[in-house]
């Protein structure tokens, strides 16, 4: 069969003006077809390049490296050496020893030993034991039951309440002390027990004799800036400096985020200084002796305190001085605990035992003479005063011995009115009344005595009879040693020596004495001062008897003063200061002892309490007994 040809379509005629005849707009015509465009051929990497670019890195780094190099160990080598072993490097101090207090016999009354702090950080341990490895353990404890645990075991081993050990552990703080000073052995076991327990080293001090002598030696204890022991009252204050010694130190290094020293690196020491010990002029033995006899008569009579004061008469060293209040050194807070000296920080007005002044004045002075005669009424008018006697009397016949004996008040300013006030204040000044002895013990008073250019009328009439005036206990002990060392006022002092490390006595320097009167006044005075203890019949009986001593003879005085009533502003109708003053053996002076006896109700004489402890005296300190008759003068006259 034939194939028909193909028909073939023309385009439609345009119109003229190109329109297509049915008047639409004709199609554009296809855009011809694009080419691709021809990728230029790629050309293959030139490995050189890239060795050249790595080898320019290269060199650029390792001269990065050799600058930085050439900066740490040529530029900065030595700052860099100096910080890195700056950080690993610790000074250690090295505290030194302090010093012990002994007695005059070496009896030890202070010194120190090793201890320990035990602490803890209670944040660490909640910490430790919330950890989420602790707390999925079976059993595991929670922190406070792990705190208990701790608590217990320390009250265990060392001995003491865990209820305030508990409270320390829970607190929220990052340090807490334990236990301030605990024996070193008990330490390691509370530490091998309870792993969260550290330890630091503490000096703790010791005070074998407890409360004797505490006023004295005084009291230290740790202190947590210094980080050693430091004296707070008393010689352990006074003498701090002596006692505490120089610290060192140790240069090493210590291992990274630890303080364990490495062994061998030591770069530098200096060894710690020891303190000295301190020798007193204290007797332990008398000391203990004269507190108990003095607590026993404070409490007997019902005053509120007393103080005594026990010196050698020839040298003015303190052999004792007691306070009926004491502490316990190692426990200086106590409730009721007497921190304080009176002895030598308590002024008192001393009453009649000032006479002594009086009556040396004016034998110094040739004004009278034991055996004298005055006719003493029963007052006597000074300035805008009346003063009289403590017994009720007419005009009596006394014996200069007699006005002392007998402790008259009128008698006596009848005696300073002769004398004057001029050297009446010069013999006040020469045996120390209103000045500081200069013993080593902190806070001494000087007492007080108005100046000589403000007396009034009345002052001469109130200072010669011991009003007026105040003294410590120290002062009139002093007072009195004058007249036992023939005059001359040895100024008193408690420490006798030092021991260095060396183990060489460095004795304390004598204090320069001090001429109040002639040796035949002192001689003159221990005589008139024998009237006041003797016993005689009627008018020819002292007033301090009961001080007397068979085969002792006692030279004294007694005193009574009136206390300000803080009310009027005057003078107390029933409070008093109770004094006495005095040496034995007569002749030939041993022993000075002063008394001070505060507010007793019934105003009891302390000449008993003078009994009580020179006999104890005699008998430690061996006096030969005096086969002589009990001296006895006349003291009042027909």
């Amino acid at each position: 069969m034939a194939r028909s040809a193909p028909t073939l379509s023309r385009p439609p005629a345009r119109a003229p003006g190109g329109r297509a005849p049915s008047g639409r707009r004709p199609s554009p015509p296809p855009p011809p077809p694009r080419r691709p465009a021809r990728r230029p051929a790629s050309r293959p990497p030139d490995p050189r390049r890239r060795l050249r670019v790595g080898r320019v890195l290269l060199v650029a780094v390792l001269l990065l490296c050799t600058l930085k190099l050439v900066e740490v160990q040529g530029i900065r080598a030595g700052e860099l050496s100096a910080d890195a072993a700056q950080q690993r490097t610790t000074r250690l101090n090295v505290p030194a020893e302090r010093g012990a207090i002994l007695d005059r016999y070496g009896t030890p009354l202070a010194f120190s030993v090793e201890a320990k702090a035990l602490v803890a950080n209670p944040r660490r341990i909640t910490d430790d034991w919330n950890d989420p490895a602790v707390r999925s353990q079976p059993g595991a404890p929670t922190p406070d039951q792990r705190k208990s645990a701790i608590a217990v075991g320390m009250g265990r081993i060392l001995g003491l309440d865990p209820g305030p050990i508990f409270a320390s552990l829970t607190s929220d703080r990052a340090y807490v002390v334990l236990a301030p000073l605990v024996d070193p052995g008990a330490a390691r076991q509370v530490r091998e027990a309870f792993p969260e327990i550290a330890e630091e080293d503490r000096e703790s001090r010791q005070y074998p004799a407890g409360d004797v002598a505490s006023t004295v030696v005084g009291s230290a204890s740790w202190n947590m800036d210094r980080q050693k022991i430091r004296g707070s009252i008393g010689l352990e204050s006074a003498l701090d400096t002596t006692l505490a010694g120089t610290d060192g130190f140790r240069v090493v290094d210590t291992a990274e985020g630890s303080d364990a020293v490495i062994p061998g690196t030591t770069r530098a020491e200096q060894p710690a200084q020891a303190g000295r010990d301190v020798v007193l002029t204290l007797d332990t033995d008398l000391q203990y002796a004269v507190e108990q006899r003095l607590r026993d008569y404070t409490a007997r009579v019902g005053a509120r305190n007393g103080s005594a004061v026990v010196l050698d008469a020839h040298t003015g060293q303190v052999l004792s001085m007691a306070n009926s209040g004491g502490f316990n050194p190692a426990a200086p807070g106590a409730a009721g605990a007497q921190l304080s000296n009176p002895s030598v920080t308590s002024p008192f007005e001393p009453g009649s035992v000032n006479k002594l002044v009086t009556m040396a004045a004016a034998i110094e002075n040739g004004v009278a003479r034991p055996e004298d005669v005055l006719q003493v009424p029963g007052s006597i008018r000074v300035a805008d005063r009346t003063i009289s006697d403590a017994w009720s009397h007419g005009t009596i016949n006394l014996t200069l011995n007699g006005v002392l004996g007998r402790s008259s008040n009128v008698g006596t300013l009848m005696t300073a009115q002769r004398l004057g006030p001029d050297r009446f204040n010069a013999m006040l000044r020469a045996l120390g009344i209103g000045q500081r002895t200069g013993i080593e013990l902190p806070g001494e008073s000087p007492g007080s005595v108005p100046a000589r250019e403000d007396w009034s009328g009345s002052t001469f009439g109130n200072l010669p009879i011991g009003q007026g005036l105040s003294m410590t206990t120290l002062q009139m002990a002093s007072m009195y040693q004058a007249v036992a060392n023939d005059g001359v006022r040895v100024p008193p002092r408690v420490v006798e020596a030092e021991v260095g490390g060396d183990g060489v006595r460095i004795p304390s320097p004598a204090p320069e004495g001090v001429r109040a009167m002639s040796p035949e006044t002192a001689r003159t005075m221990r005589d008139m001062l024998q009237s006041v203890t003797q016993d005689g019949r009627g008018g020819n009986r002292g007033t301090g008897p009961a001080a007397a001593m068979p085969g002792y003879p006692v030279a004294g005085k007694t005193g009574t003063a009136q206390q300000v009533d803080p009310g009027c502003g005057c003078y107390s109708q029933s409070n008093y200061w109770i004094t006495f003053a005095g040496m034995f053996p007569a002749q030939d002076p041993r022993y000075i002892v002063a008394l001070m006896l505060d507010r007793p109700p019934g105003g009891d004489s302390a000449a008993p309490l003078f009994h009580e402890i020179g006999s104890y005296l005699a008998q430690h300190g061996a006096v030969p007994v005096s086969t002589a008759p009990p001296r006895e003068v006349p003291l009042t006259l027909p």
